[in-house]
Formats: structure tokens, sequence, C-alpha cells
């Protein structure tokens, strides 16, 4: 009884082993700044006419957000 429950507690340690090697380095998403968009005119009704406008002022993104429906510009901080 005890060579066997050495052997599982043997067998779960490598198996634990592995999976966490094999997972590799995590990634920290850095934070995300947010500005209002300079250019977009009118209410932002469409996400991805706001990311164009917002990738020509030099931003990675832009999302439409609020009740007055405005566009705001991403970044990494």
């Amino acid at each position: 009884m005890k060579l066997s429950l050495r052997l599982v507690s043997a067998v779960l340690l490598v198996f634990m082993l592995l999976v966490a090697t094999e997972m590799g380095p995590v990634a920290v998403e850095g934070r995300t700044c947010e500005s209002p968009s300079h250019r977009f005119k009118g209410a932002c009704l469409s996400e991805t006419n706001c990311a164009n406008v917002c990738h020509n002022e030099g931003f990675i993104g832009g999302n439409c957000r609020g009740l007055r429906r405005r566009c705001f510009c991403t970044k990494h901080c």
C-alpha cells in the first residue's frame, strides 16, 4: 500500500511538471489608455470606421462609447 501511494505521488508530480513546462511563459497584457478622437465627426455608429480614423491619428484602435456615441482611440500605456 505504501509503495503504490509513492508511485501515484511520483506519477502525479511528473505529470504536473510536464503540464507546467508545456504551458510556457504567460504573457502579461499591458494597460490600454483611451483618448477621444480629434478627427472623428458625428455620432460613432461603426466601430470599424472609428478604428480606421484612430489608426490615422497614430493609435492602435478605437471604440464607440457613451450615450453620445463618441469615438475613443486606444493605445498601450
